[in-house]
């Protein structure tokens, strides 16, 4: 877990990490450490792992184009991804250290959150180029997509805010104020207009109102920290990517914890298609991709 730590320059998470501090955290609350949430076993399951760039990211999927996009933290580049073979086919140039990616299906358009530019990336899906660059608050990490009222969300890693960008006129048009001691990552559900955003130290998700632009909930859990973040509007289902070798799987309906699913090493982003019924995470100490189909409803024999 050490280059995560260095990745996030996150002294301010390093406790978080500490199998001891978990354990003591758990024994304050007279709940177990680890949180009795169960392993999935027959509802989702591996189809692939791809290889991509340097330190994969931020992940994010275009259901309409069959597209998925990544972020190379390491290499400065998102890599394109077909859904249809599992296969990159194509790399876009971005801002320095890109971490979150984000798609609108309804523009053919992906944004990139550049760390090290203080930048978010405009990408045209169509000519896989960058079409605009949206200054931001200090070290975005986390960016989502409201396909139906048009707004980005961008978490400020140490201002405490989420961002809110109009994609229509690519500026910055409000900042959520969320009550942690700093923000990660990001995701919305644009049936219910919720957006979602961690807290890094783990243990909690705020749940904001796109409506009002202010929390409304947290959601607490007992995952030890909290990278990547992604929903399924279809089921109203949230995953979350704990940098510790798990995924959890979150009720949008209930703001409770319901599972969790073991992936690769380090993941750190997290991405639907809720069309396809796959949820893809990027794994950062093995640099490959894990895909999970999602099989509710279903038996286990039946799972494709």
């Amino acid at each position: 877990m050490a280059r995560i730590r260095h990745i996030i320059m996150a002294a301010m998470v390093v406790a978080a990490f500490s199998p001891a501090t978990t354990a003591a955290a758990a024994a304050a609350s007279g709940r177990p450490a680890g949180n009795a949430a169960r392993s999935v076993v027959g509802h989702v399951r591996v189809k692939a792992t791809i290889p991509v760039g340097r330190q994969p990211f931020g992940i994010a999927t275009d259901p309409r184009t069959k597209r998925i996009y990544v972020a190379g933290f390491g290499s400065r580049t998102m890599s394109v991804i077909s859904g249809r073979t599992d296969t990159v086919v194509a790399r876009v140039r971005v801002g320095r250290i890109p971490a979150g990616v984000a798609t609108d299906p309804r523009t053919n358009t992906i944004y990139v959150a550049n760390e090290g530019s203080d930048t978010v990336s405009v990408i045209s899906g169509r000519t896989d180029a960058v079409v605009a660059t949206i200054h931001v608050g200090h070290f975005p990490y986390g960016i989502a997509t409201d396909p139906r009222t048009g707004m980005i969300y961008v978490t400020n890693v140490f201002r405490r805010t989420v961002s809110v960008i109009s994609g229509r006129t690519n500026t910055v048009v409000a900042r959520v104020r969320v009550p942690f001691r700093a923000t990660l990552a990001v995701a919305t559900d644009p049936r219910t207009d919720t957006i979602y955003a961690t807290n890094p130290r783990g243990r909690a998700v705020a749940v904001i109102s796109g409506r009002t632009n202010t929390v409304v909930a947290i959601i607490h859990g007992g995952f030890q920290a909290a990278f990547g973040l992604a929903t399924d509007p279809r089921t109203n289902t949230v995953y979350l990517a704990d940098g510790a070798g798990k995924t959890w799987v979150i009720s949008g309906r209930a703001n409770t914890v319901l599972a969790t699913v073991r992936v690769g090493s380090e993941p750190l982003g997290v991405a639907t298609d809720p069309q396809a019924k796959a949820i893809y995470v990027t794994n950062n100490g093995d640099n490959t991709v894990t895909v999970l189909t999602s099989c509710r409803g279903r038996a286990a024999a039946r799972c494709p």
